[in-house]
């Protein structure tokens, strides 16, 4: 017999590739000292949390501390690991969470979007044969695509 899947995802993902450093946030000294700041990159993200890949197994409910460069800023979040698991494709392990306040979900969709300007920005420089400054691509991205963005995602 085969056993049916349940679909536990409440929010739609979107696939995003961006750098980050976790931290599993756990009591004991021994364990907190062998996952500093451990780096990774995002598979997706949703309003709900993110999947993300990591060199080690994640134990679910732990609490993970979540990094997120941009430029010259760090965005700091906490989230819950609601399951991790060994990818198919790799040595790897996909580890989802779910994000613990809304204004970690909140920031979390924050740097996707500058991602997707910082993007946006590069094409606009290749197609205008001139360097586009992030100003100018955050003017234009805004009024290109907030009032899409509000309807998505908020």
């Amino acid at each position: 017999m085969i056993k049916k899947l349940t679909e536990r995802r409440r929010f739609i993902r979107h696939p995003i590739n961006f750098p980050l450093e976790y931290k599993i946030l756990i009591s004991k000294k021994s364990e907190r000292d062998s996952c500093r700041g451990m780096k990774s990159s995002t598979i997706n993200i949703s309003k709900g949390g993110l999947l993300f890949l990591a060199k080690k197994p994640v134990r679910e409910d732990s609490l993970v501390n979540i990094r997120l460069p941009f430029q010259d800023k760090i965005f700091s979040v906490r989230a819950k690991v609601v399951h991790c698991a060994k990818s198919m494709d790799s040595s790897l392990y996909n580890v989802g969470v779910s994000f613990y306040r809304f204004t970690d979900a909140f920031k979390t969709k924050l740097v996707e979007q500058l991602y997707l300007i910082s993007e946006y920005r590069d094409l606009r420089s290749i197609q205008l044969g001139r360097e586009m400054s992030m100003e100018e691509a955050s003017k234009e991205w805004i009024k290109r695509y907030s009032d899409r963005f509000r309807r998505l995602y908020w």
